[in-house]
């Protein structure tokens, strides 16, 4: 294998710290059992889990001049036939492990192995590369009160509560543009519902036309369909009761963008 260029002891500390992390790193014989795999003498068994996995990096580091070892043990590490039933832990560790191997230009991808990506200049930068799903919502263009609702939940891959979030930014940009303080399905009929006179206060088109007066209530009925559906349970469920997949809550808050946009368009009707 071609010899890798050495992690600078920082970089060699911060991924001690990930992998053997006292609470949700490996376990002792884990490391152990590891570090024999990958052929690295483990220097100082006796010592915490991260200055132990530290120490036996910098060691072999030192004498042989590359990285070929650290790469080899976070690929053993991070196999994903490790986290078959542990797919929440899987996640969090690799996250945490990119925000750090950004600065080296490397990237942990889904399968367990790293690859060459662009080298982050800031703590900033590396979290948000490390995100997959923030990433994700940024290729699709997401609207950006979407992201701006729910960016720290993005960071921290909440997906359960970043689209709680996301649902909460649709009802408070209805508020702002309508001037009412009612919510949920009462809002969006107060803002929007066409009524007998189809003289709604917002509307999203001209309503010149059937067509547009169809768009209209179409409108209505998603918004209040994707209140009672995502936003109703979340607000009244635990999070452990609701199965959020990273591709639900990519759907979810492209969903939500669209909506936004169509928000962004509305004006006053009601005269």
């Amino acid at each position: 294998m071609t010899p890798l260029p050495p992690f600078s002891a920082q970089q060699l500390e911060a991924i001690a710290r990930v992998l053997a992390d006292t609470d949700s790193g490996l376990t002792g014989s884990e490391i152990g059992h590891i570090l024999a795999e990958c052929k690295v003498p483990d220097v100082n068994p006796e010592m915490t889990k991260w200055k132990r996995l530290y120490n036996a990096f910098v060691g072999y580091q030192n004498t042989h001049h590359f990285s070929n070892h650290v790469i080899g043990f976070i690929h053993k590490a991070m196999n994903p036939v490790r986290y078959t039933a542990r797919q929440d832990q899987f996640n969090g560790r690799r996250n945490a492990l990119n925000t750090v191997l950004a600065f080296s230009g490397l990237h942990l991808g889904e399968d367990g192995k790293l690859r060459r990506v662009e080298r982050a200049t800031s703590v900033s930068e590396a979290k948000q590369r490390a995100n997959r799903l923030h990433s994700e919502l940024e290729a699709r263009h997401v609207h950006e009160d979407v992201m701006k609702f729910c960016r720290e939940e993005l960071l921290q891959e909440n997906y359960f509560h970043a689209v709680f979030e996301a649902m909460k930014s649709l009802a408070a940009k209805i508020r702002a543009i309508s001037g009412l303080g009612s919510d949920g399905a009462q809002l969006v009929q107060d803002a929007f519902s066409l009524g007998a006179d189809c003289n709604p206060l917002l509307a999203i088109n001209t309503l010149s036309a059937e067509t547009d007066k169809g768009e209209q209530r179409g409108f209505v009925n998603l918004l209040i369909g994707l209140l009672g559906v995502i936003r109703n349970p979340l607000a009244h469920n635990p999070k452990v009761e609701w199965d959020m997949s990273e591709h639900d809550a990519l759907d979810i808050l492209a969903t939500a963008s669209l909506i936004h946009r169509k928000l962004d368009r509305a004006y006053k009707f009601k005269k």
